[in-house]
């Protein structure tokens, strides 16, 4: 009896075993990393829409697997929330065909989350009602985006507005916004493990100390290391990485004044110095590169922040986010080219032929052999300088611009007596 029993206690300890030990060979293969071309959408972040936007989306649905749409924004003055609905063009969005998210931005706040308060209702009514009004557009949300850059020491209390917009939306999927600071936080675990899955946003600009501090929109192997470490939680999430520029202003002294990064460019104050800090479309190219060698397997896609729009110009042209898309950095190509159009007027004309935007050279060099310059001048802010009888320079101007792909400058011109020559070199410096 005592033999046969310890018998069974035996092949009851092997079967455990053996369980578990195909529970963790399952948990392997769930854990193996994924290849192959990664699904990619793209933010349109407009808080007007107009016929610019409707055709950066008809352009891009070739190439977006979804568009994720900035519909609300709620901030809070004084104790009280203010809100901001965005006037969707639903019509634009179903000729996409393409799955449609909506983003509700939320501003700073720090507290209560409880299931009863103002703020939890309110946005929980909101999610509702965008899920609502997106229906009568004729549109099915494929999810509501809560877009919340909460302190990492409220997370826990974060999970309460999830919960209640979780409930809002029903059948709607739930994602939220996350940054890499969270990764490591004990609360963040629970908190993705409430919603469908997450954006995990890799760009950010830390305010620059001096005009000569190292700036960077997206550091690529921060970028693959907090990947990693968010492939190992297990939930589904996505990628958000940059194509925007943000244009910093510094005092007469180097310190930051100013930084702008959306809507109408802004005009700074005189004793400024502006500098451009842009995404870097061969560092982006290389991550899409790599993650499409390998992967986390719980890494679902990549959302581009943002839609290029014609008129944007803090944001990356179209040509651009294409040519990152696949994965091959951009082909750069800044030429400059002399124009006649009368026998004695030259024009100096920079051409970008590449495929992503450049911040043009400091200088470019102009000469002639033979013929008695009259008169010369410089357009854009280029400045002339004439450095000997048959030569001249036209120097960049201080403010920082961009050469968008497939775009062309004339940038100064030259008139002379009679027909001259005229050989003009450009030499193209990312700064």
């Amino acid at each position: 009896m005592r033999s046969r029993l310890r018998t069974r206690r035996l092949a009851l300890a092997a079967a455990l075993v053996a369980a578990a030990a195909v529970m963790l060979l399952a948990g392997r293969v769930r854990a193996r990393p994924a290849s192959g071309p990664v699904a990619q959408g793209m933010y349109v972040w407009q808080r007007q829409w107009d016929e610019p936007v409707a055709k950066a989306l008809a352009r891009a649905a070739g190439s977006a697997q979804g568009f994720t749409a900035l519909a609300a924004e709620v901030w809070w003055r004084g104790g009280r929330a203010r809100v901001t609905r965005v006037r969707l063009d639903y019509a634009a969005l179903k000729t996409t065909r393409r799955p449609v998210g909506l983003a509700l931005r939320l501003g700073s706040y720090a507290g209560p989350f409880d299931a009863r308060a103002e703020a939890t209702v309110l946005i929980a009514g909101l999610a509702r009602d965008l899920i609502r009004e997106a229906r009568a557009g004729g549109i099915e949300p494929a999810e509501v985006q809560v877009d919340f850059d909460c302190a990492a020491s409220k997370l826990q209390g974060y999970r309460e507005w999830v919960s209640a917009v979780r409930t809002a939306a029903a059948s709607v999927p739930l994602t939220i916004t996350a940054l890499p600071s969270w990764l490591h936080e004990r609360a963040f675990p629970d908190l993705v493990r409430a919603t469908d899955g997450y954006v995990l946003q890799v760009h950010s600009l830390e305010p620059p100390a001096s005009p000569e501090a190292t700036m960077t929109l997206c550091d690529p192997e921060a970028a693959r290391r907090w990947v990693e470490e968010a492939g190992k939680i297990g939930v589904p999430f996505r990628v958000a990485l940059p194509t925007y520029s943000y244009l910093a202003a510094f005092g007469d002294k180097g310190q930051l004044v100013g930084l702008s990064a959306e809507g109408p460019s802004r005009v700074w104050d005189m004793g400024t110095t502006p500098r451009l800090i842009s995404s870097d479309a061969a560092a982006m190219a290389g991550l899409v590169q790599a993650w499409q060698t390998a992967r986390p397997a719980a890494m679902q896609g990549i959302l581009w922040y943002r839609l290029p729009v014609a008129g944007d110009r803090l944001n990356w042209t179209w040509p651009t986010l294409a040519a990152v898309m696949t994965g091959t950095p951009p082909r750069e190509e800044v030429r400059v080219e002399v124009a006649y159009p009368e026998p004695e007027l030259a024009e100096i004309v920079l051409v970008n032929a590449g495929l992503t935007d450049m911040l043009p050279s400091t200088c470019v060099q102009v000469g002639w052999e033979s013929g008695e310059l009259i008169g010369a001048d410089g357009l854009r802010g280029y400045r002339v300088r004439q450095t000997s009888p048959t030569r001249l320079r036209l120097d960049f101007p201080e403010a920082p611009a961009v050469l968008a792909a497939g775009e062309r400058w004339q940038i100064g011109w030259l008139r002379f007596r009679q027909r001259a020559e005229v050989q003009a070199h450009v030499t193209i410096s990312q700064r």
